[in-house]
């Protein structure tokens, strides 16, 4: 039993299983099952052929062809080079009516993939001046071929579609290289939901590992965090190691700004209300043994799920840094880029999805699933629309989940039966979207 808020003219909360969900939804045409089960192979074979061709992000020059030849054959209205690489192409249904975009993300990550299946990446490129393997570790591949199939699904029942559908395949939502913009964010600076036609909806997925395959997540409000890096640069002064008091240690003084930011989450947080994580990734400093050097650099991250709590962070952070430094006699710069909001489903999408997906999933294989700490781009799209983004079991059934290896694993490994499921998903969330919509 799980609780969903349905907001709008009977605001109440009702207590509700996946199959009281499946239950309140419309019934869906047994045509979508049938179509996206005749694709799977079809499907497979994209996968496969993207997984093992894989590409950084704003470099996915070889899959974004793949995605806009596919599309163009099957008559769509295709533009390349949207934020780079992006592919976005427009499906105008027989019938008028409402717009609903669907989003893929293309791009790899540079991880050597360890993976023993016959279509193993062995790519390698540069990544930020070093010699990395390219691997598709968090199942963007099955994402893209996915969606590919959704519009071959999609556009064979053109005729009947009471509205538009349009496809966005993204680049870079692991994050550009150094220097460039990319991702979600450029997409849509590009304008990508406010030229015509402009979608009033938008959902998306993701295969996990955290679930097996079968299984569809979902869960209404925030459902993974915001994401940010911060960077503290302690200056000091430079004395022999042998006569400390010389000089001002930046590493005493960095280790102790370390110990207090512990207490950020521990002791100020209200963390009944929202969860939020503080961690120092790196701490660099000297290069010598009886050397106290003059700076030390730490780099860490942050993870929020409020807007109001992710301010509060941001802001103990600067003044336990420069405070303790103060005190040491030493100075702190402290520099917090934003990144990823946080991907917060919409609540009314939310409930209006979830009877959907009870239906696609059958019985007690819908579930709510729990908040992650991961982050999602995503979440730019959700702050200009109402967005919907769920989850996709990709454990193969018989692998206990907490011996699955985890999205962006070297071993993460895709159970193929999951991506029909997620076209399933997709196509009959879209399918039903413009017919109630």
């Amino acid at each position: 039993m799980r609780m969903i808020l349905l907001t709008g003219a009977a605001l109440s909360a009702l207590f509700l299983s996946p199959i009281a969900l499946a239950a309140d939804a419309p019934p869906l045409p047994a045509s979508v099952k049938a179509d996206a089960r005749a694709l799977e192979s079809k499907i497979i074979a994209w996968r496969r052929d993207i997984h093992q061709h894989p590409e950084l992000g704003n470099r996915e020059f070889r899959t974004a062809k793949l995605v806009a030849d596919h599309l163009k054959k099957l008559g769509l209205e295709v533009q390349t080079g949207v934020a780079h690489t992006g592919v976005v192409a427009v499906l105008k249904g027989g019938k008028p009516g409402p717009v609903v975009a669907l989003r893929a993300d293309m791009d790899a990550l540079p991880v050597t993939e360890q993976v023993d299946v016959p279509f193993a990446s062995k790519v390698r490129t540069t990544y930020n001046g070093q010699d990395v393997g390219v691997m598709h570790a968090c199942g963007h591949d099955g994402h893209v071929a996915i969606l590919m199939g959704v519009a071959e699904l999609l556009a064979r029942r053109k005729a009947d579609l009471p509205g538009t559908v349009k496809f966005i395949f993204q680049p870079a939502e692991e994050g550009p290289p150094e220097g460039e913009e990319g991702g979600a964010e450029l997409m849509i600076k590009q304008g990508v939901l406010d030229t015509e036609p402009k979608p009033q909806a938008i959902f998306g997925l993701h295969l996990a590992s955290a679930y097996h395959a079968g299984t569809i997540a979902y869960r209404p409000g925030p459902a993974m965090a915001a994401s940010d890096t911060f960077t503290i640069v302690v200056t000091g002064r430079q004395s022999h190691g042998a006569r400390p008091w010389a000089g001002v240690d930046p590493l005493v003084t960095s280790a102790q700004i370390l110990v207090g930011l512990q207490t950020i989450v521990s002791r100020n947080m209200e963390v009944i209300k929202e969860p939020a994580v503080v961690t120092v990734g790196t701490l660099h400093g000297g290069v010598r043994r009886n050397i106290i050097p003059d700076k030390a650099e730490m780099v860490g991250t942050i993870r929020t799920f409020d807007e109001g709590m992710r301010r509060d962070v941001h802001e103990r952070i600067r003044r336990i840094a420069t405070n303790i430094a103060e005190s040491a006699g030493a100075t702190a710069d402290v520099t917090i880029e934003t990144g990823y909001p946080v991907t917060d489903n919409d609540r009314d999408l939310t409930a209006w999805a979830a009877p959907v997906l009870a239906q696609v999933a059958g019985p007690g294989k819908l579930v709510e699933g729990t908040k992650t700490t991961g982050a999602e781009d995503f979440s730019f799209f959700q702050q200009k629309i109402p967005g919907f983004f769920f989850w996709v079991g990709a454990t193969p059934p018989d692998m206990p989940l907490d011996k699955a290896p985890s999205n962006h694993s070297p071993l993460f490994k895709v159970d193929e039966s999951s991506l029909v499921i997620g076209a399933e998903a997709m196509a009959s969330l879209t399918v039903a979207w413009l017919s109630s919509h």
